[in-house]
């Protein structure tokens, strides 16, 4: 009978010892959770460190290429929008969610205290099998944990990961997926979240060549219908509507 129990505590202990690895296992396979430098952007990121080393700073965009180019096809319509509002573009060309993740604990926000942070971050992330829908939302959950950590009194609004493609798809399909959980984050107190791909769209789902040339970065009238889009909620969060 000893030799029962113990045989069974042994399998009980292996099991668990076995679930325990393949929990770890899973856990480290999901690279958009583990931060990670981007090899070949320090310079923009040393920059960006230099400007919030000065402070002034009262809003931040927080994304990939799409944000990034808030500094090219977007210059007008941000420095319209944003240019009175001491507000910093926090965005670097391919970045995905582990790359946000190293640069928040790398100096991006150090000392600085935003009224309000915007991140659409994650279609990186969505190409081919690099990352499943589950695993893209739990990188941008990670990044607003480091922003609530990090920065306690800073609103954080979350933005639906814009639509690419000329027509809906698989990969839109997933990133819509990621947004649909992060949004799940929302408390309408400290975290935010708005969807306004559609603003993007004709009424088929078609997403004009128009808007955005490449499907999937905008020119300057797709960031006018950004900035438009988010205006009132940007307004509203960072204390400039009762």
């Amino acid at each position: 009978m000893k030799r029962r129990f113990f045989a069974l505590g042994l399998i009980f202990s292996l099991s668990l010892l076995t679930a325990a690895r393949a929990t770890a296992r899973d856990a480290k396979l999901n690279t958009a959770t583990d931060p990670q430098p981007h090899a070949g952007t320090m310079d923009r990121h040393e920059s960006m460190n230099r400007r919030v080393a000065q402070g002034n700073v009262d809003l931040i965009f927080i994304g990939d290429s799409i944000t990034h180019a808030w500094e090219g096809a977007g210059k007008d319509v941000w420095d319209k929008y944003y240019g009175k509002r001491n507000a910093v573009n926090l965005g670097i060309g391919g970045d995905r969610t582990q790359h946000v993740l190293w640069r928040l604990d790398h100096g991006n926000i150090d000392g600085i205290h935003p009224k309000l942070a915007v991140i659409m971050i994650g279609t990186n992330n969505s190409n081919g099998a690099d990352n499943t829908a589950e695993e893209i939302a739990a990188g941008i959950t990670a990044i607003v944990g480091r922003l609530r950590t990090k920065l306690p009194e800073t609103k954080v609004l979350i933005l639906g990961i814009f639509p690419r493609g000329e027509k809906p798809g698989p990969q839109r399909e997933k990133n819509a997926k990621a947004s649909e959980i992060a949004s799940r984050l929302a408390d309408n107190k400290h975290v935010f979240y708005l969807d306004i791909g559609p603003k993007f769209l004709t009424a088929d789902g078609t997403l004009s060549k128009d808007i955005m040339p490449d499907l999937l970065h905008p020119n300057k009238k797709g960031y006018e219908i950004w900035a438009a889009a988010i205006e009132d909620k940007v307004s509203e969060l960072m204390g400039e509507k009762k």
